[in-house]
């Protein structure tokens, strides 16, 4: 273990000597960049080389983030989701290409009957937002979303075009895995990723785990939009980045501190998790899908699972370039153009959630990394914070290769 600093914020945790340097990085956020609260854990060869956390859990008491303090991590969630769809198209029991109506009648209508798994988990599904009024506490009911997503007409003819699924991706999905398995989504997830890898990783949150959840501090809204997305909300209210960000059944902004919130099993932004745990999971992938005898995927369903299967100049919901595997961000370097990126690394494959926070898996490497924070930050896919991290984890491994 290393000592605290002597930061306003002190950072405490584990951390290899040749990554102090990411340490560093981690302090500079609490500095520079007005972190609260945060975790970072990288994994390297299935070793744990940096796990660090530091800052203030509760803004309201004061409490510390501690080794075991867990937070909403938002579209990190969405990996842990398509995971359970992989596991069961591993075992034959869910074809992604076939279609859905197959395994769920009601797309069998003549809009959707050519809609697959695979549309969904890769955002090209054309349902990335509802237009209907979602009832007050909607997005804590899955009956009801599963209704409205079947009454749901798509906003395009499915697979022609690329948008972000931004919550209907959960319940999308998740659907799939309960009509398969028998199990919530929820309940398949424990029994089947998080329980064998030993991740302290939850999708609908035990009570008895409520008390060690960091509360999120939302962003503060920009006086002028910052990005087209942002235009979109203020000027374009029917727009599809609009219905995805408004009409969400009562999850944002109030649903990020509820026990409603953190107990329904909302499978594209409900997960809560640290940075330690989502580094074991994408330092599992990072081998291959395997470690310590327990198979998460196989090496052809990872590789199936994380190549690029979609992507665009222009998302229709989150209006930047953008590029998915089937339940995964690809690298998204929109830096040239002056707009919001996701700087993952060409050969890394995982997600970020709203506010910043950010977790993947680089083979090259053979690394699984993870940062997780409450203080939401400003834009459509990671901040300054989240790539100064990855940033400084990349200067080090790349050492490795030369």
């Amino acid at each position: 273990m290393i000592a605290p600093t002597a930061l306003q914020a002190p950072v405490q945790g584990y951390c290899q000597d040749r990554f102090l340097s990411v340490r560093r990085a981690f302090e500079a956020n609490f500095l520079e960049s007005g972190e609260a609260g945060a975790s970072l854990a990288i994994e390297i060869d299935g070793q744990r080389v940096v796990d660090l956390w530091g800052g203030v859990s509760d803004q309201e008491t004061g409490a510390p983030w501690s080794k075991d303090t867990v937070s909403i991590v938002f579209s990190n969630t969405k990996p842990a989701t398509a995971l359970c769809a992989h596991r069961l198209a591993q075992h034959g029991v869910l074809d992604l290409d076939k279609p859905v109506s197959h395994y769920w009648p009601a797309f069998g209508d003549s809009q959707r009957r050519d809609t697959t798994p695979r549309m969904f988990l890769d955002h090209s599904a054309g349902l990335p937002a509802i237009t209907d009024k979602l009832p007050r506490d909607a997005a804590f009911d899955w009956d009801c979303m599963v209704g409205f997503l079947e009454r749901q007409a798509p906003l395009w003819e499915p697979g022609t075009r690329v948008g972000y699924h931004g919550l209907t991706f959960g319940w999308l999905v998740g659907e799939l895995v309960r009509r398969i398995s028998g199990m919530s989504l929820g309940q398949f997830f424990r029994q089947e990723i998080a329980d064998p890898l030993g991740l302290d990783f939850w999708i609908g949150l035990p009570e008895s785990e409520e008390h060690r959840v960091s509360p999120i501090i939302p962003a503060q809204p920009a006086a002028t939009p910052r990005n087209a997305f942002e235009s979109a909300l203020l000027n374009e209210p029917d727009s599809i980045s609009a219905r995805y960000f408004v009409n969400t059944g009562g999850w944002r902004p109030a649903g990020f501190n509820s026990r409603a919130g953190h107990a329904a099993e909302i499978g594209a932004a409900g997960g809560i998790t640290n940075a330690r745990s989502m580094a074991r999971l994408y330092g599992t992938l990072a081998l291959g899908g395997s470690r310590d005898g327990i198979e998460i995927l196989g090496l052809d369903a990872l590789r199936s699972a994380t190549r690029v299967s979609s992507a665009t100049h222009k998302d229709a919901c989150l209006l930047v370039p953008t590029r998915f595997g089937a339940g995964f961000m690809r690298n998204m370097d929109n830096r040239a153009r002056g707009l919001d990126s996701a700087c993952l690394g060409e050969d890394a494959f995982g997600h970020a959630g709203a506010g910043g926070s950010v977790a993947f898996a680089s083979p090259v490497h053979r690394m699984g990394f993870a940062y997780t924070m409450n203080r939401m930050g400003p834009g459509v896919l990671l901040n300054e914070r989240a790539h100064r991290l990855i940033a400084a984890a990349y200067d080090v491994v790349a050492q490795d290769l030369t």
